[in-house]
């Protein structure tokens, strides 16, 4: 694809990573096959290749536009386009590109920016995520829809306290896991300890960022990533690994070399966390640890989320610890598609978060199976607010 681009980006280094990933797309529209979106509304402007379109538009162009905040605001971020993609078009890369275009030259109408701004103020601090989530225990009733149904019930805090094992691991606790599904990290510390393990956490961890990259405040999201980097680094040197259970957190973390290259004072720091990160199952999977097998007989539905399967490209390790347990996967249709969450996808996109959400939930159930098993907190509390069946993140299923 040819571009030229607007005097504007013609030579930042944007405009110019976006100019290389542009001239990588061929047009065929097997990206479109495997777009949620586009299946949902059959619009070529809701597919990856129509939203290319738009963003190469913008950058010749040199401004946004109301079609383009529309369409890209629509995308889920799920990335199964590049899964399917033949050329290695770098799509989530230049969606970064394209809405932080529409950030800077569109204004939103009130109900939007105010959603957005409280989800900017309040998810990615811990502290403040937890005070929402408790408040809106007593007041929901009082809040917008999509916000009293976004808050969680609040659990209780997991401590971690040290075993004295030969080894040891941190764990990332995650900002919104920690309240909304704290015995996910629970589960992983028990099978840890019982494996000899010693696990740790980083004091005064914050986000990693991942929200306010999703919402088209890069810089935000960088200075989330160096906060956590600075956290994170007394523990580095002394652990075997570090843990991400919430595989939409993990996704950003294992990009930060891409996102902080640039930064003299913290590439080396990107590169150090990433070479040691590493995704629960990939832990498990690597080590082969023995699992008991304890529970032959119960069926489960996996639903492998877009940032595992799609963001960092880990397909198969779930279900063979979960088959090694002994239970029972059941086939399950379309599992590249995503279930609608996409971070805070469902909140600003309730509609199309909806639809996808009952498409997944008939594909998940179809089987009847005992539980469905996921691995990151937003498709978890997403699915489970409309499913029959009980949804867990897989590492809850081993306890």
């Amino acid at each position: 694809m040819q571009i030229e681009l607007h005097d504007d980006f013609a030579e930042t280094a944007d405009g110019q990573r976006a100019q290389d990933i542009l001239r990588a797309c061929v047009h065929c529209g097997f990206c479109n096959a495997t777009c949620p979106t586009y299946q949902v509304t059959g619009d070529e402007l809701d597919g990856p290749r129509g939203r290319i379109y738009l963003i190469k538009e913008m950058l010749e162009e040199g401004s946004a536009n109301r079609v383009a905040e529309r369409h890209l605001d629509r995308c889920l971020t799920c990335r199964a386009c590049e899964t399917t993609c033949p050329s290695g078009v770098a799509y989530g890369e230049l969606l970064e590109v394209g809405r932080e275009l529409v950030e800077r030259d569109r204004r939103r109408d009130p109900i939007a920016s105010f959603l957005r701004a409280w989800l900017l103020a309040v998810v990615p601090d811990p502290g403040r995520f937890r005070r929402w989530a408790r408040l809106g225990g007593w007041f929901r009733w009082l809040l917008p829809g999509r916000l009293g149904a976004a808050l969680p019930k609040v659990g209780p805090e997991q401590p971690v306290s040290r075993t004295g094992a030969s080894r040891s691991v941190l764990v990332l606790q995650g900002c919104v896991q920690r309240t909304a599904t704290p015995g996910v990290n629970a589960a992983l510390i028990d099978l840890l300890n019982a494996r000899d393990y010693d696990v740790v956490y980083a004091r005064n961890e914050g986000c990693c960022g991942s929200l306010n990259l999703h919402l088209a405040e890069k810089e935000r999201a960088l200075a989330d990533a160096r906060r956590l980097l600075d956290v994170v680094a007394e523990d580095l040197e002394e652990v075997e690994a570090v843990i991400s259970t919430a595989s939409g957190c993990g996704v950003t973390l294992k990009d930060y070399p891409r996102l902080l290259a640039d930064d003299p004072a913290y590439a080396d720091r990107a590169r150090a966390l990433a070479g040691k990160l590493v995704d629960a199952a990939e832990f498990f999977a690597s080590r082969e640890l023995e699992l008991e097998r304890a529970f032959d007989g119960l069926r489960v539905a996996w639903q492998a989320p877009c940032t595992l399967q799609h963001g960092q490209k880990i397909t198969g390790m779930v279900e063979k610890v979960l088959g090694a347990a002994g239970y029972e996967l059941v086939s399950v249709v379309d599992p590249h598609l995503c279930c609608g969450s996409a971070g805070t996808y469902s909140i600003l996109q309730p509609e199309m978060a909806g639809e996808l959400r009952r498409r997944k939930l008939a594909t998940l159930c179809a089987q009847t199976p005992d539980v469905i098993a996921t691995a990151n907190v937003g498709c978890q509390t997403h699915l489970a607010a409309e499913s029959p069946v009980p949804v867990r993140h897989w590492l809850e299923l081993l306890r």
